[in-house]
């Protein structure tokens, strides 16, 4: 073990052993999306602390585990995985009734968004038994920090978290113009071996803006912003950049195609009710909308000649 980490185990105990670990409680623990020194001083003393450490790949914890100098014998490290987490998590649950304290810790991030551990947690809760977050890395949450692509105008604050689309063609490009109606940011997930097919899928928002993380917190971490249109020509442009995981972020539309959104509704339903010349002076001055914009629109709708508008 390094002296860092030496210390770090040193620094988890002096500052989270005074707070209180129920027995019979899964510990959900979120561990490093790829530098080693994103763990937290709470995650340490858990990992230390617990009976029983649930783990998508036994393999990899413990790796981890050895890496941070703590030492946990192999059957005291139990697989959950999406295989298996169902069958699982129900030996999960007696062992928490048995009055042990379990941490759940996935591969990398924080376990239960896009990774197992939802079906897990649900388990043990249906059994009445307590859940303890452990917060820590998250890609989806470490990526939004960095892009300033969520945004708090009406109707486009927040963000949605869409995790991997489909991988059929078809489907995938389904689910994309779905997306594309979405006035929010949409957090994408990707592999490697499947990013240019989602490039060119996302290709179709045109201008859009969308920004690609890669390889978060490692040695060649890379975050970069395009047009939709342009994603798949920077993926193709050296080799090294379709290499990594990969968040994908694709920002709310521009304020400009929102507003002209709002004002098409309005006219939409003025129209409904009124005379062409009427709606549309009405929506202009409700939405401030260029009126002979608004009047070209209502004729599309309506498919109606008419005069028109006199300018004020």
């Amino acid at each position: 073990m390094s002296a860092s980490f030496a210390n770090a185990l040193s620094a988890a105990r002096d500052a989270a052993a005074a707070q209180h670990y129920p027995q019979g409680a899964l510990y959900v623990v979120a561990t490093p999306i790829g530098n080693l020194a994103d763990i937290t001083l709470r995650a340490l003393h858990v990992l230390q602390l617990a009976d029983t450490i649930a783990c998508e790949d036994t393999r990899h914890t413990q790796s981890l585990l050895r890496a941070y100098g703590i030492d946990k014998p192999s059957d005291r490290l139990l697989a959950v995985h999406q295989h298996n987490e169902a069958q699982a998590a129900q030996t999960v649950v007696q062992r928490l009734q048995a009055g042990e304290r379990v941490a759940y810790a996935s591969d990398a991030g924080t376990p239960g968004v896009s990774d197992p551990g939802a079906r897990l947690v649900a388990a043990v809760q249906a059994a009445g038994l307590r859940c303890i977050p452990l917060p820590g890395a998250s890609s989806v949450t470490s990526a939004l920090s960095v892009t300033g692509a969520v945004a708090h105008a009406p109707g486009a604050s927040g963000f949605v978290f869409a995790g991997f689309l489909p991988t059929k063609s078809a489907e995938r490009a389904a689910a994309v113009q779905q997306l594309a109606a979405e006035p929010r940011c949409v957090v994408l997930l990707e592999a490697p071996h499947r990013i240019q097919e989602l490039g060119g899928a996302l290709a179709v928002l045109g201008e859009r803006r969308v920004t690609l993380a890669r390889e978060l917190t490692k040695q060649f971490e890379e975050v970069t912003e395009h047009a939709a249109q342009d994603v798949t020509a920077w993926l193709q442009a050296a080799p090294q950049r379709v290499k990594g995981e990969f968040v994908v972020l694709i920002h709310p539309a521009a304020a400009q195609a929102q507003d002209g959104a709002a004002s098409q509704r309005v006219l939409r339903l003025l129209l409904a009710e009124l005379p062409t010349k009427t709606a549309v002076r009405l929506a202009a001055d409700i939405t401030g909308a260029p009126r002979n914009a608004l009047y070209e629109r209502a004729l599309a709708l309506k498919h109606l000649p008419d005069t028109p508008p006199e300018h004020d």
